[in-house]
Parts: structure tokens; sequence; C-alpha cells
């Protein structure tokens, strides 16, 4: 496996690709970075699936920050990561994480899930 801090430099990057409006208005981009069984835990309580759903995964505007990366080895070929958002646009923090499969040499994201955080 590759050095542990190289490799959470890289997904933390994936990660935050997957906050540009760019890349969440692209179902290209999406294709890529989304592993093709994908599914997520919405914080809305919504179930999104890749294959049905993945004009509704894109949003227009979104200003977030993360923190408190970290990444977990469940395998050679799996990592979660774990995180904070806060979403600048509606002032809403919340904890993310998300499965990440070494797919043809390429990290794609598997599963995810936002839940909103109540102060």
């Amino acid at each position: 496996m590759e050095c542990k801090s190289s490799l959470k430099e890289q997904l933390f990057a994936l990660e935050q690709k997957l906050l540009k409006p760019e890349i969440r208005t692209s179902k290209d981009e999406l294709t890529n970075l989304l592993a093709e069984t994908f599914f997520e835990f919405g914080s809305s309580g919504q179930v999104l699936y890749k294959d049905a759903n993945i004009g509704e995964m894109t949003l227009s505007l979104v200003r977030m920050k993360i923190s408190d990366f970290e990444i977990h080895s469940l395998s050679e070929e799996i990592i979660l990561t774990t995180y904070r958002i806060y979403n600048e646009v509606n002032n809403q923090h919340s904890l993310r994480s998300s499965i990440w499969k070494l797919i043809d040499g390429h990290w794609k994201m598997h599963f995810h899930q936002g839940t909103k955080v109540i102060s």
C-alpha cells in the first residue's frame, strides 16, 4: 500500500474535488469519480444510487470546507474517509464518511453518508 500520508492527501483531494460545483454538475466527472455500485445516504434522508439518480446528485451552488479529515484502512484496496463539512451557504455543519475502492488503479467512491450536526 502506498504511503499513508500521500494516500491521505490523494483522497482528501478527491473529496474536495467532489465539492466543486463544476464537478457536481458534470455527469462525466461524477461517472469517473463514482464506482458503478455507488450509493449515498444523504443528509436529507434520501438514498441515492449512481445508476438511477446521477442527475439528482448534482448541486448548483455549494461552498463547503472540510476539516478533521482522516483515513481508515479497511484493506489494501478499501479506505474509509471521515471528516466534517461546514456549508457556508446554509451555515450548516455535517459529519461525512466515504468508502473508496481502488478499481483498475483509480480510487472510486463506493459509498457516502452525510449526517447533519444539530446544534
